[in-house]
């Protein structure tokens, strides 16, 4: 383990998720706001993970689904959940995950690392263990994200998070931070 890893790497996420919740609060209380206009409250979704070395964690996001919708991994949204009309937005801009930000702070994620698993993706999380990847914080965003993480098998999730927790420096958290806004920014596919 380096020095950045061991130390620096966490000094970090508390600095800039600090920093990134004072300078997002008024965009945050603007999507709040429409969350409620759009479908009522509650504003944030709260949901079970598996984190660091397989303690469960609840992660935040704002609510994007209809009210009453259960634990799902995303790859089922919009098949068989309604989406609300600012979910929809939100989602395609990742503003959802916006409060992430406070389980960064609390030290329950990190901003880059492996995306937290429902413990409903058994599979995801053996070859997580398998390869030493379970052993990382889990992030906002991290390698399998920013190449393009929906859909995505598995094993090929599990080896982007094994490179990752291979490779942990400051110049890799901060190319993977820079590529995530690039992926955020990109157009949404046409069908």
């Amino acid at each position: 383990m380096n020095v950045y890893e061991s130390a620096g790497k966490r000094t970090l996420d508390i600095v800039l998720s600090a920093c990134a919740l004072v300078a997002l609060a008024p965009l945050m209380s603007v999507i709040a706001l429409a969350v409620v206009l759009d479908d009522g409250i509650p504003i944030l979704f709260r949901q079970r993970r598996v984190g660091r070395n397989g303690q469960p964690i609840t992660i935040l996001k704002f609510r994007s689904m209809a009210v009453g919708t259960g634990d799902i991994p995303s790859a089922s949204v919009g098949t068989t959940v309604r989406i609300t009309r600012v979910g929809r937005v939100i989602r395609r801009l990742s503003l959802d995950e916006l409060p992430q930000l406070f389980c960064v702070l609390r030290g329950d994620m990190s901003i880059v690392g492996p995306r937290p698993a429902l413990p409903s993706q058994v599979e995801l999380l053996r070859l997580r263990t398998e390869n030493g990847a379970m052993a990382c914080r889990p992030g906002l965003t991290g390698l399998a994200q920013v190449n393009s993480y929906d859909g995505m098998p598995n094993t090929e999730k599990a080896n982007w998070d094994k490179a990752y927790a291979e490779s942990i420096s400051l110049f890799t958290d901060l190319s993977i931070i820079l590529r995530t806004f690039s992926y955020v920014m990109k157009p949404p596919p046409t069908y």
